[in-house]
């Protein structure tokens, strides 16, 4: 195992085709509600006593203690103008504002970030020739220890996950199309990589060399892996091991030639998943089957983004299942879908724009008040207000200054 001690700076405030899409461009404080003072006897008239009873309510929301969030910023180090390592920073759940803390060096190009379910372990791919996959220990105290870094056996690893149940973790290679699987100890430090599967079938897509592993995730009742590749145009689903570490295909799912699918979100209720296609501009909505594991993928729609491709990046659907968002790096926006039919149909409702360039990750804070977008281009993120009840979305700071900015990881 390469072991690193790694190292915190503080701070005052793809290789290939998917570095060459990031670079084609160019590189408050709310105010607390004072308590209304308590009436004396006689009490107030009905009405009165219940306006005061809204307000009472509003100042004592205002007055609950505001969560301070811890918030990982992956990038590339080998590129111009990226950072050294993975930024550091928090923010303020009921304001937004982002507070830059410092830089954890000794992680060369973490691209991707992934915490262990227990959160005391964060994950990041080494997104290079000879990929790897980096695992550190979470201190509350800033003190973060870089465990190790083991081979994924592939090139280019761009995402990676961790099983529910905690004991394996799951990469995918996007230059070499396969997918890797790691144990994980007790300390949440990885072992000697346990599997390694290549996508060579069916083959590759229009305008494709070969297969790319693009996400590798678990279905919502932990039984199956799916592993999601641009370059063969399709998603396959494993079967995994728990006591070997071991995956074994069921079923895949061919999309339209050319799609180019990217990223795989499920529907809470786990019948429905939702996939973002990166090389048509389109998303498609995903009959899933927990039994078996298979997919079955709908007809392509509408990113809202017009003509021409915006190059679709994530989708992330709310906890209760009623909203999605699409971030589209071409058209810096974020598409907004109302969730319909029980996850069965999306429906298109509008887009906004990012407020910066190329937005190539999303991610909700735990509470899902809010919405940071990393965007590459422009090296920032952005922080949105998520309205539960409509799903619209209001920028809540100016962006945050962050080199290469290619994910954003709220705990």
């Amino acid at each position: 195992m390469n072991s690193g001690a790694g190292s915190v700076e503080a701070s005052g405030n793809g290789l290939g085709r998917r570095r060459f899409l990031g670079a084609l461009a160019g590189a408050a404080a709310v105010g607390a509600v004072s308590s209304a003072s308590a009436c004396a006897s006689p009490g107030p008239p009905d009405g009165e006593r219940a306006a005061r009873a809204r307000q009472d309510s509003a100042s004592s929301a205002a007055h609950r203690p505001r969560r301070q969030g811890q918030l990982f910023l992956g990038t590339y180090t080998s590129q111009e103008g990226g950072g050294s390592g993975i930024g550091l920073a928090t923010y303020d759940d009921a304001s937004g504002r982002i507070t830059g803390t410092g830089t954890l060096t000794g992680v060369p190009d973490p691209s991707y970030l992934a915490p262990h379910p227990s959160g005391r372990t964060l994950y990041a791919v080494d997104e290079r020739e000879k990929g790897g996959v980096t695992a550190v220990a979470l201190s509350s105290s800033g003190e973060h220890e870089v465990l190790g870094t083991r081979d994924t056996g592939g090139a280019a690893p761009c995402h990676l996950s961790v099983h529910p149940g905690g004991r394996w973790l799951l990469s995918a290679n996007y230059g070499s199309g396969s997918v890797a699987v790691h144990p994980v100890d007790a300390s949440g430090a990885l072992g000697e990589r346990t599997d390694l599967v290549t996508h060579s079938a069916p083959p590759p897509g229009p305008g494709q060399s070969g297969p790319h592993a693009h996400q590798i995730i678990t279905s919502p009742d932990g039984r199956h892996v799916l592993a999601v590749d641009l370059g063969n145009d399709t998603v396959y689903t494993y079967r995994l091991d728990e006591k070997a570490g071991k995956l074994k295909q069921v079923s895949y799912a061919g999309l339209r030639p050319g799609a180019g699918p990217r990223h795989l979100t499920f529907h809470p209720s786990g019948r429905h998943a939702y996939l973002a296609n990166e090389l048509d501009n389109t998303v498609v909505v995903c009959a899933y089957d927990p039994g078996t594991g298979r997919l079955t993928p709908g007809e392509p729609q509408s990113t809202g983004t017009g003509e021409g491709t915006s190059y679709p990046a994530q989708i992330v659907v709310t906890r209760e299942g009623r909203f999605a968002f699409l971030a589209n790096r071409g058209h810096n926006s974020i598409t907004r879908y109302a969730i319909e039919d029980d996850g069965a149909r999306l429906r298109l409702l509008d887009t906004v724009d990012v407020g910066g360039d190329f937005p190539r990750q999303l991610a909700f804070s735990p509470s899902q008040e809010l919405l940071f977008t990393a965007n590459q281009k422009s090296s920032s993120v952005s922080v949105f207000r998520v309205d539960r009840r409509s799903g619209g979305l209001t920028l809540v700071d100016e962006p945050f200054a962050a080199p290469v900015a290619v994910c954003a990881l709220p705990l």
